[in-house]
């Protein structure tokens, strides 16, 4: 109060420098306090009606009290009314704008103050025209101050040096900024933060830790932001033992209880996929501020936790802090992964009243959200409404499409994309890839292919890949083997892509070749390649072959692996070798669904309906819940026992008791199930029952039964409706006619290869396999590829002799239709 009394009395007959000498010690006194805002109003009052603005150390801490309290506009009025102006003022009106992001007015000011004044920049302007030159990255003005500084000898002081590594290191010119760096004769903390920052963010995280290691080395003490520098170069490099040992130093100093070094340490661990041991940290920091929260929930969705994410996401609103920018594209990643579209139209709501709509980050998470839980609708409103041009919304929106394998609007998108000139990157030409090859478009895909040479990424090894995979789909498997072999230094992805596109195509050898190759390489094959090679075996029904892969993968310590495991199991099975197949899956360790059914259907498609059940039953006990494979293999396993009521109970419990919609192969099982036990009449109306459109399958399924038990009646009508369904498929032709031909009925035979000549129907022909001396031998029926066909042929015929000789008499009643197409 005796402040403001002082301040409001009104001139005296003193002469003016006394009272501008009473308002300097006034506000002298108050510029570290909280008093300034309300006396400073009066000070400048009391300066104009006593004609103190002449003296100038009032004026200028007018003016740096202004600058203290963010007042620009008032600042500004009183320096440009200013009748003389010194270095001081020149100095506190720049740096004020710097300091409060008016860089372009700072800069503006400097050139004024280099026309109008006569006197040479100190070290303080300098460093504040720097700090504006690196916040606006006005790098050639800098570099002109830079020369200004060279001039001066001020190059070499510790203000203007610091300022100079912060204006090179933000535009990642390290080299300059390194010869600054060693050409100081002193570096403080704020110096060594700079050049260590630069090289982090510029993904040079070894060099920024080596000057961290020379700065400890030369006695300098780290200071919190060094630190948290530190801690982010190890973060980029994954380098968890480095960082564990700044954290240990962090832990003995003071700046170990700093919120940024904490929390580049929480981002240290779920980087280094040591989550728990972020949590650890999180929970017993007390000081925990928004980017804490962020940083644990960021870490969460990175590891794919995204449980945890969602619910770290709830505990910290419960907490009273609103989540920014970065929470919430992360927890719309998880919500994304989780399918969790009720939680992810929460966020985008809270998004839309914390005004973080429009931000670039929000938009591309909520169009990814959205089309990752299946709304593409609503992925395409806030595409529509918030997309501009920007390269990664367009990828979002059309990855799903492809996602839901729309081809024509995702090509629609990228149409759009185009005409807006934003250019497509990898991610874009990687997700057309995959709806095109998914659609067998051949020549979209060869289309896209010629735009990625153009865009010049044909080289990238994960473009390499994709087109490999999109080739091997389209069944071009040479294209796919002339992109692999254009790739130079292939990684594992694009060695897999290439051996499963053989694989795919059923070109096991092809496969081994190359599997061979990449053994010989400086490659190291992952659980996938075996998965691959197995899958050849399996193939093959190639028990030498599984086994050798099987030894490899022990070997590598790849036999714990869920997917591999699961391969092998698969391969056993269909070798023969079912108690092998059992005794690796009671070996295997932590069991999911897909290892249960793997020992489900194996144990089905033999015929063993007991044991199926029994491990259907163990399945249950180990409280792994069935799905919709499972239950694939269950039904299967009832309708080769003939286990009719068995199987209904458990086709109508899939929705009842586990919430599984039935699909088109429960469907199939059961009208085996029923035409399998005879029940061909009960059979036809659960087809005509089915909720869903009946595929040509389901009328076969009925059509075998038909053919087993010699009904003409309904095999007519479900080879009718087959036909319809797919009028090139050959099977209902050749199961109709096998009826006709066991009831006698011969111009019924003739009338239908008549008809199925005229749809231009051909019968597949029959392959068989048998493994000799650890080589495979294919036969097709009545083929004579094989090299010794004429010898196995002139073996069959003395089998055939003797076969007669005891009585044989051949059932020839499939002949009249199978002639030439055999």
């Amino acid at each position: 109060m005796n402040l403001l009394r002082t301040l409001s009395r009104a001139p005296s007959s003193v002469a003016y420098s006394c009272a501008a000498r009473s308002l300097s010690q006034t506000l002298l006194s108050c510029l570290a306090g909280d008093r300034l805002r309300r006396l400073l109003p009066a000070a400048h009052a009391r300066a104009v009606v006593s004609e103190g603005l002449c003296d100038l150390f009032l004026a200028n801490l007018l003016l740096r009290g202004y600058s203290k309290l963010g007042l620009l506009h008032d600042a500004r009025r009183l320096f440009d009314g200013m009748l003389h102006r010194n270095l001081v003022s020149w100095s506190s009106a720049i740096s004020m704008y710097a300091q409060h992001g008016g860089d372009e007015q700072a800069l503006v000011l400097f050139a004024a103050f280099r026309r109008s004044f006569d006197e040479v920049p100190n070290e303080f302007l300098l460093a504040s025209v720097l700090r504006a030159c690196t916040q606006s990255r006005a790098v050639h003005f800098g570099e002109q101050v830079h020369d200004t500084a060279l001039k001066l000898g001020l190059d070499v002081n510790i203000y203007v040096g610091t300022a100079l590594i912060n204006l090179y290191a933000r535009v990642a010119c390290m080299d300059a900024a390194m010869r600054v760096f060693h050409a100081l004769p002193a570096k403080n903390p704020v110096t060594w933060t700079a050049v260590i920052t630069g090289y982090s963010q510029i993904g040079q995280s070894g060099l920024a830790l080596d000057l961290f290691q020379k700065m400890v080395v030369q006695g300098v003490c780290p200071d919190r932001f060094v630190l948290a520098s530190a801690v982010s170069a190890c973060s980029a490099l994954a380098f968890l033992q480095g960082g564990r040992q700044i954290h240990g130093y962090a832990y003995r100093s003071a700046a170990g209880m700093d919120a940024s070094v904490i929390n580049a340490l929480i981002d240290l661990y779920c980087k280094c996929s040591r989550p728990l041991m972020a949590r650890k940290l999180f929970d017993r920091t007390e000081n925990l501020n928004l980017v804490s929260w962020t940083t644990m929930i960021a870490g969460y969705m990175q590891n794919s936790l995204d449980a945890e994410a969602m619910d770290m996401f709830w505990q910290m609103c419960q907490a009273g802090w609103q989540p920014d920018v970065f929470a919430c594209t992360s927890i719309l990643n998880s919500c994304g992964s989780l399918e969790a579209i009720w939680q992810g139209r929460q966020i985008h709501a809270h998004a839309i009243k914390a005004n973080l709509e429009t931000d670039e980050y929000i938009k591309n998470a909520l169009i990814d959200m959205y089309a990752k839980c299946d709304h593409l609708t609503a992925a395409r409103a806030v595409f529509d409404a918030l997309a501009h041009d920007d390269a990664v919304s367009y990828n979002a929106m059309i990855e799903g499409y492809a996602r839901q394998g729309d081809l024509t609007e995702a090509l629609h998108v990228f149409r759009r994309m185009r005409y807006c000139s934003i250019r497509p990157n990898v991610l874009t030409f990687v997700s057309l890839l995959g709806v095109s090859s998914f659609q067998s478009a051949i020549e979209l895909s060869k289309q896209i292919h010629g735009l990625i040479i153009r865009s010049g990424t044909s080289a990238d090894l994960y473009m390499g890949s994709a087109l490999i995979d999109a080739y091997s789909k389209c069944s071009l498997v040479d294209d796919a083997k002339a992109v692999f072999l254009l790739m130079h230094n292939r990684d594992l992805a694009v060695w897999n892509a290439m051996i499963f596109g053989h694989v795919q195509n059923e070109q096991g050898e092809e496969a081994v070749k190359l599997f061979s190759q990449l053994r010989a390489s400086e490659v190291t094959p992952n659980e996938f390649t075996f998965v691959a090679l197995v899958t050849v075996a399996s193939n093959l029904a190639s028990m030498f072959r599984g086994q050798q892969f099987h030894a490899q993968i022990i070997k590598v310590g790849a036999d714990s692996n869920p997917h591999v495991t699961n391969a092998l199991i698969d391969m056993y099975a269909k070798c023969g070798f079912i108690n092998e197949g059992w005794l690796l899956f009671e070996l295997t360790c932590g069991k999911d669904a897909v290892c249960w059914n793997s020992m489900i259907l194996t144990y089905a498609q033999h015929g063993h309906a007991e044991e199926a059940f029994r491990v259907f039953q163990l399945m249950r006990e180990a409280r792994v819940e069935p799905n919709y494979v499972t239950f694939v293999g269950v039904l299967t396993a009832c309708a080769h026992a003939g286990l009719v009521d068995e199987g209904l109970h458990h086709f109508n419990s899939m929705k009842i008791k586990y919430g599984i919609e039935p699909g088109i192969e429960h469907y199939a099982s059961v009208v085996n199930l029923l035409g399998r036990s005879g029940k061909l009449h009960s059979a036809k109306e659960f087809i005509e029952r089915m909720p869903i459109k009946p595929v040509a399958a389901v009328w076969r399924s009925l059509l075998s039964a038909c053919r087993l038990f010699g009904d003409i009646e309904i095999g007519r009508y479900a080879a009718e409706m087959a036909l319809l369904v797919d009028p090139s498929d050959s099977g209902p032709y050749v199961l109709l006619s096998n009826i006709y031909a066991s009831k006698g009925l011969w111009a019924d035979v003739q009338k239908l290869r008549l008809g199925m000549d005229y749809a231009g129907t051909m019968k597949e022909p029959g392959y068989s396999w048998i493994e000799v001396m650890k080589e495979v031998h294919t036969f097709i029926a009545r083929g004579t590829e094989h090299p010794q066909a004429e010898s196995i042929y002139a073996a069959l015929d003395e089998l055939t002799s003797l076969l007669k000789d005891f009585g044989y008499l051949p059932d020839t009643s499939e002949l009249p239709l199978l002639g030439d197409n055999g």
